[in-house]
């Protein structure tokens, strides 16, 4: 909750007591207070209390639980309990003997509630509604239990004879309300009490007594105590009027009345202190997160002999078996993963299709790779809290885990709040999925190893930045290197010398004139050529038509497989955001220009086509500056015999590169960092930046 928030519903509490309490009786009961520091076991004493009321009146359902019993004899047996109630049994007896005088005399209810106060003056405050409620209960116990026994027991009857005590279950009808009314004043009391004493238990690491949240709740509780007290008087007024009374007084509705007015009050009073509880345990809750999120960048940032505490933090660190095994799909230990390379796979459960798969593919070709499994992957399923768990939402992340051969964890709810902000805060984790990668000691050797996975597979393996900074030193841009084994047939045409024609977009009209053109020119100067559809970047139905369009008319060949389309675009982006994550820049990184020339190609809603001969020979152009080009061949052609055909086609696209451009580059929100600066790939100035939100459905 924001601190505006917080602070409104702290002035709000504030008016809600001001208008319903008379200030000057508070005044009085606060003058009463007077602690003397001794402590008592308040919960003890509860649990005996709440027992003898709800086993006492016959409406009441018993539902004391077998495990709150036993806790009582236990600690009845212990003595801890028997000696508490020994030292406070005066006390006790006292209140009771005090509540039975002035409500058998007719006294003035709020006179007999301060005495009371001033009697439990040198307790604190949840002591005071607790030993009050104990005197009640020991006579609403003594009370029921006659009334329970007069017709079973004759040392029962001859006392409810003495007391002329009526047959109140003769009268069950007539006196059900004033025992409705009752029965709900007494739960209030109970959980006015109950609340009080978790404000009192509330640990003051987390929040101390000058938290404005904390001051705003001590501030009602002088509140709630009186009037608990000043009910425990009115209820124990009910049961001494029971008394000797006759059939009038059984019948009267007045003081069923009486009861449920006040009932109302010690519920409102109950509420108030629920919403302070509330707020309190919010701040407590935020303190506990910070601690633990401050607590894992420290983890982080230390030397570790192993990974263990790393990763048991930020696993699972309450559950034994935290992950299930993808092959055994059975529940295991954190101790599997003791010491080894291990790869946290950071996704939200709408994992596309084609990533996992290409994924999965990945890892198990590193997998019979190694002689020795020394690196585990582990699932993390990053969800929203703040949206519902629904059964559909289990359902995807059930039929996800066991999708996949590495290990998951066994509910995104075991993932600690704390951990989730650090992923998102320091791994920057958006959408897109990550793979952060811990060497044996727990430590962070590269902070998402997707985009290396994705252009070297398993040759990356073991996944560090160091590992990345060396393959890239190593590479250059070339036509193998853009296509990799994607497709082996281009691989083919390039160990053959042809010349190969990448092309894409979604401009079915603009793919019929350049192959047509690019067709005529081959056979005009007898060009090994061929040309290949790539389609464009998260490929949907659009591009599937496309294919087919492609196949149908001759045009060229085409990737059939939109995996293939897909995978292609992927990997350019990730060698986009690998340079990024290295820190290298578009004015002093050659392939990543070349990068960004080819992701502002598919930004474009034009076509686009790459023509190289062998490997490192290229030349690529916008689609319409391609098409004009080659349509003007005959002015050129002359330079091809001197020039070659790649050297010529360049020259003559010079002319067609102006100034006078638009180009876009659309990034996918990979990571949660955005880059500030990006340089145009036509003109070498800086691009301005816009936000965009784009629905990918055809």
């Amino acid at each position: 909750m924001a601190g505006n928030q917080k602070m409104q519903l702290l002035k709000s509490e504030r008016r809600m007591f001001s208008s319903s309490d008379d200030n000057a009786v508070i005044k009085q009961v606060t003058a009463t207070h007077a602690p003397d520091g001794r402590e008592v076991e308040v919960r003890l004493i509860l649990d005996v209390v709440e027992d003898v009321l709800k086993r006492s009146t016959p409406t009441i359902v018993v539902t004391t639980s077998q495990a709150t019993l036993d806790a009582i004899d236990e600690k009845t047996q212990r003595g801890e309990l028997a000696g508490m109630l020994e030292a406070l049994a005066y006390t006790i007896h006292r209140i009771a003997c005090e509540i039975s005088c002035k409500c058998t005399g007719g006294g003035d209810a709020h006179a007999t509630t301060m005495v009371l106060l001033n009697t439990l003056g040198s307790f604190s405050w949840d002591a005071k509604v607790v030993l009050a409620l104990a005197a009640f209960a020991a006579s609403y116990g003594e009370f029921w239990l006659t009334v329970q026994l007069h017709t079973v027991n004759p040392l029962a009857k001859s006392v409810a004879l003495l007391k002329q005590l009526p047959n109140i279950f003769e009268h069950t009808e007539a006196l059900k309300p004033r025992f409705d009314a009752l029965n709900a004043l007494i739960k209030a009391m109970l959980d006015v009490t109950k609340s009080i004493i978790e404000l009192k238990e509330l640990p003051e690491e987390y929040i101390s007594p000058d938290t404005p949240a904390m001051l705003m709740a001590v501030s009602h509780i002088p509140t709630a105590v009186y009037w608990t007290i000043r009910a425990v008087v009115a209820c124990s007024s009910q049961i001494i009027g029971l008394i000797g009374m006759g059939h009038e007084y059984i019948t009267s509705t007045t003081e069923a009345w009486e009861l449920s007015s006040l009932a109302h009050k010690v519920s409102n009073i109950h509420g108030h202190l629920r919403n302070q509880l509330i707020v309190c345990n919010q701040h407590i809750e935020e303190k506990k997160h910070l601690e633990a999120f401050n607590l894992l960048i420290r983890l982080f940032e230390t030397t570790h002999i192993d990974n263990f505490k790393i990763l048991k933090t930020v696993i699972q660190p309450k559950e034994d078996l935290p992950l299930v095994d993808g092959v055994t799909k059975k529940r295991v230990s954190i101790d599997i993963l003791r010491r080894k390379i291990v790869i946290l796979f950071i996704s939200d459960i709408d994992v596309l299709h084609e990533e996992l798969a290409v994924l999965i593919q990945i890892y198990n070709d590193i997998q019979h790779g190694k002689s020795e499994r020394n690196f585990e992957v582990v699932w993390l399923p990053v969800v929203d809290r703040s949206v519902p768990w629904t059964e559909t939402k289990q359902e995807l992340f059930v039929h996800l885990a066991s999708s996949m051969p590495w290990y998951s964890l066994h509910h995104p709810s075991l993932l600690e709040p704390a951990v989730y902000r650090y992923i998102k805060e320091v791994w920057h984790f958006a959408k897109k999925p990550l793979l952060v990668v811990l060497d044996g000691q727990g430590k962070v050797v590269c902070p998402n190893a997707l985009h290396m996975m994705w252009i070297w597979g398993g040759l990356a393996f073991p996944f560090t930045s160091s590992r990345e900074d060396m393959l890239w030193k190593e590479e250059t841009w070339r036509l193998e290197f853009l296509v990799d084994d994607i497709d082996p047939g281009v691989q083919q045409w390039i160990r053959e010398g042809r010349f190969i024609c990448l092309y894409g977009g979604e401009d079915l009209e603009w793919i019929r004139k350049f192959t047509s053109v690019m067709r005529k020119v081959a056979l005009e100067i007898e060009l090994p050529m061929e040309m290949i559809y790539v389609g464009k970047g998260n490929p949907k139905e659009r591009v599937r038509k496309i294919n087919t369009t492609i196949t149908g008319e001759n045009l060229s060949s085409c990737w059939h497989d939109l995996v293939m389309i897909w995978f292609f675009w992927a990997r350019l982006e990730s060698m986009w955001f690998s340079k990024l994550q290295l820190g290298r820049t578009i004015e002093n990184d050659a392939i990543m220009q070349e990068v960004m020339t080819m992701l502002t190609f598919d930004s474009s809603d034009e076509g686009w086509a790459l023509i190289s001969k062998g490997s490192t020979e290229m030349v690529k152009a916008q689609g319409k500056k391609m098409v004009d080009c080659l349509s003007s061949f005959h002015i050129w052609k002359e330079n091809v015999e001197h020039e070659g055909f790649i050297a010529a086609l360049a020259g003559a696209l010079e002319p067609y590169h102006t100034h006078e451009h638009c180009t876009r580059l659309i990034l996918p929100g990979t990571t949660g960092k955005i880059q500030e600066n990006v340089i145009c790939a036509e003109c070498k100035r800086p691009m301005e930046k816009y936000i965009l939100y784009r629905c990918c459905t055809d």
